[in-house]
């Protein structure tokens, strides 16, 4: 007797291997798209070297949106603000031994800012690893040596099929808390050599939850509840974890006064009646913070900027919550409590009382009104008219991206970031030449929205050549470039020596890029940077001025 099912034809073993083979030469840098495409990459930066040409021509088969700018440093400083704006762990492609080590900087940056950043090197051929010194181009005696104490952590692969594994655990690690960059390395002849690994579909990288412990949060509960002059510093951590709604509920709660670290802008409304706003270079604000009975720190270390240069002793109790484990109590004893921003504060909020004080506002008024007095006596009037200027121009929810130059130190303290995650700046590394690359990268993240960029004409000749790419991909970045004839922020400091500088005619440079520049003036500056950032497409304003930074009071 013959049934229907007898007559099914099954294939052959020949025709499911068949089925099963991967197409014909697919290599070792189609194994890394397809695992950047599986985990969910969209955009990838980095311009091609030698030795990893591989990834790139994988990258040139697939659907992934590729960034190329003109040097590595400047492909991480994108890659970094791409990381900052969505939140997203972003790939930087980079080439062996010159090209990874030029990245070195932005990566260091990327770090102090916890901006997840994938980067994946190329490495020289496997026989040359080890440190066997064959000679082989750009080879080093340990490339990963160079990133380990940059990088947050680093993945290797020696063949294909470590590829998929290594890069998932990579993309996991850039986004547990706290975020940061990792380094991927993977060897020029195992990314060249075609694979029989069937194409990668389904890869598992799932960050880790920083939770807080209860015990800790319940006695963070009880001294907050029970405070004279709570008081609460917002760092860069509130921003990173999407966290600016919950700060505002609990400070709104205690009724606690809030004051922003400079990584930490917008992190809470600059003009609400508890803002302190930033003026952590003050020794008002100092003072203020000394003060305070019960101080929580969210998302801070309270580094050098954060703590008017290491001369702020607090003398009440300190909370602080950090995802970062080496920053719990490395500078100011207290309780620690080892959370992601989002989950400390949640935590808090369900299990806080309620505290009235009415007279907090006033406090935040007369702090304030101190150091408005302290800079009316500094003739100082018109950096403050310059950033008044900026922020008038500027679309309340467009980001910004500011250099290591004066205007930016100013910007620190006292520029209002309107809303979280639209300010950002080199301040974490402290490197020169980041705010218009990373500038580029911003506008990749965000397509139609405009951007800034500030620098001063020092920094921009770190990032000239990225005109080319502004121009390339047609980027909507208005760079504002201040030129004051060299390195004014170190005049400031005191120091004559190298800080003079032959620069070029910006304007012209600018234009033989076919990018629309003009020269503007302070009392211009709003109109012309209005119209700058509301036309399509990149645009170059340089102001010639000299100005100058307002009276430190850590010395």
């Amino acid at each position: 007797m013959t049934h229907d099912h007898d007559l099914v034809l099954r294939p052959t073993e020949a025709q499911t291997a068949a089925a099963l083979a991967p197409p014909p030469g697919r290599t070792g840098g189609d194994l890394v798209v397809e695992t950047l495409r599986s985990l969910g990459a969209t955009t990838v930066f980095g311009l091609p070297g030698q030795h990893a040409l591989a990834v790139f021509d994988a990258v040139g088969r697939s659907d992934l949106r590729l960034i190329t700018l003109r040097t590595e440093n400047n492909a991480g400083f994108a890659a970094d603000a791409y990381g900052r704006i969505t939140g997203e762990a972003v790939p930087l492609l980079l080439s062996t031994g010159p090209g990874a080590l030029m990245a070195l900087p932005a990566l260091a940056e990327a770090a102090a800012a916890s901006a997840p950043v994938i980067a994946v090197s190329s490495q020289v051929p496997v026989a040359g690893l080890g440190g066997g010194r064959q000679g082989y181009l750009h080879e080093l005696r340990d490339q990963s040596a160079s990133f380990r104490d940059v990088v947050k952590s680093v993945h290797v692969a020696r063949t294909p099929s470590q590829i998929p594994s290594a890069v998932a655990a990579a993309w996991e690690s850039a986004l547990s808390a706290p975020h940061g960059p990792v380094w991927v390395e993977i060897p020029e002849d195992v990314l060249r050599a075609e694979t029989l690994v069937p194409q990668v579909t389904g890869v598992d990288a799932t960050p880790h939850e920083l939770v807080p412990r209860p015990e800790l949060t319940a006695l963070a509960a009880h001294w907050l509840s029970r405070a004279s002059r709570p008081v609460i510093i917002a760092g860069g951590g509130v921003i990173r974890s999407d966290a600016a709604g919950k700060l505002k509920q609990l400070a709104e709660r205690l009724h606690a006064p809030v004051v922003t670290t400079f990584g930490g802008k917008g992190a809470f409304p600059w003009t609400h009646p508890l803002s302190l706003q930033s003026w952590l270079e003050d020794r008002y604000m100092t003072d203020f913070l000394e003060d305070a009975d019960v101080l929580l720190v969210v998302g801070s270390g309270l580094g050098e900027l954060s703590s008017n240069y290491h001369t702020f002793f607090p003398t009440g109790r300190v909370i602080q919550i950090e995802a970062d484990l080496g920053k719990l109590e490395s500078n100011h004893a207290g309780l620690g409590i080892h959370a992601d921003a989002r989950l400390g504060l949640q935590a808090l909020l369900e299990t806080v009382a309620e505290r009235e004080d009415p007279y907090a506002p006033d406090r935040v008024r007369m702090v304030l009104s101190a150091v408005a007095d302290r800079l009316s006596g500094q003739d100082v009037a018109r950096e403050q008219e310059l950033l008044a200027s900026i922020r008038a121009a500027l679309p309340p929810r467009s980001p910004s991206f500011w250099d290591m130059t004066i205007l930016s130190y100013w910007a620190w303290s006292a520029f209002d970031a309107k809303h979280p995650n639209t300010m950002h700046s080199a301040q974490g590394a402290g490197g020169l030449g980041y705010a218009f690359p990373a500038a580029l990268g911003a506008s990749a993240a965000e397509p139609g929205t405009p951007v800034l960029a500030v620098s001063g004409d020092g920094g921009a000749m770190y990032s000239i050549a990225d005109l080319a790419t502004a121009k390339q991909h047609d980027l909507d970045v208005t760079w504002l470039i201040v030129d004051d004839g060299g390195y004014g922020i170190l005049r400031e400091y005191g120091c004559e020596t190298g800080t003079e500088l032959t620069r070029p005619d910006f304007v012209a440079l600018a234009a033989s890029f076919g990018i629309p520049a003009a020269l503007t003036t302070s009392e211009t500056l709003r109109e012309d940077l209005a119209k700058s950032l509301s036309t399509p497409g990149p645009s170059v304003l340089v102001l010639p001025t000299t100005l100058k930074m307002f009276a430190p009071t850590h010395v």
